[in-house]
């Protein structure tokens, strides 16, 4: 089993407990911390990082896990734990801004649930900070340099969102999580920060 740093452990648990709570209490936990577009009466500010601990389904758990184990570790033990934290909350809260701006401009009104703009962030931090990593695909198992991979799914993600293939994804989100993690990076940069 891999060795998780604290934070990224911390996320994996608090995540899978939060699942097995929605699963005893369906519909509950939703109704107060997924992330309700801003013009509904059920919106409130702590849902811009409460929906990111909630998933629509035992498989968008685990990729999202996935994603977060994968990546997290690595990223927390260069950057230590409280950038990290700091690291995964701007992508966090930046996908959801981007999601709130997405069902406003669309006049939607479904709840958004899922740590995938986190996770979107931390694929491009890995990106960044490891350019020539190899990463391999799952479907088909194909190795590539970790910075083509965020370039390819940046670029389906765009494509998915600008084309409205909707499928209950929030394809702007998770760009909204990578532009999170870039500025953190540029940010870091400017100020002399690895």
């Amino acid at each position: 089993m891999l060795r998780l740093a604290p934070v990224t452990r911390a996320l994996l648990v608090t995540n899978v407990l939060l699942f097995v709570a929605q699963a005893a209490l369906p519909g509950v936990l939703e109704m107060r911390f997924a992330l309700w577009p801003a013009a509904s009466e059920l919106f409130a500010p702590w849902q811009l990082v409460t929906y990111a601990f909630l998933h629509g389904g035992l498989a968008h758990l685990l990729f999202n896990m996935f994603g977060l184990v994968s990546f997290g570790s690595e990223l927390e033990d260069y950057w230590g734990p409280r950038r990290f934290a700091a690291f995964y909350g701007a992508s966090v809260l930046s996908a959801a801004l981007a999601q709130l701006a997405v069902t406003a401009a669309l006049g939607e009104d479904v709840p958004t649930v899922g740590a995938s703009g986190g996770i979107y962030g931390l694929l491009l931090g890995f990106a960044m900070l490891f350019p020539r990593r190899r990463i391999m695909l799952i479907f088909p198992p194909i190795p590539m340099p970790a910075w083509l991979f965020v370039v390819l799914f940046g670029c389906l993600e765009l494509y998915l969102g600008a084309t409205g293939t909707r499928s209950g994804v929030a394809h702007f989100a998770h760009l909204g999580g990578m532009v999170g993690g870039f500025l953190m990076i540029r940010y870091w940069r400017s100020a002399g920060a690895r």
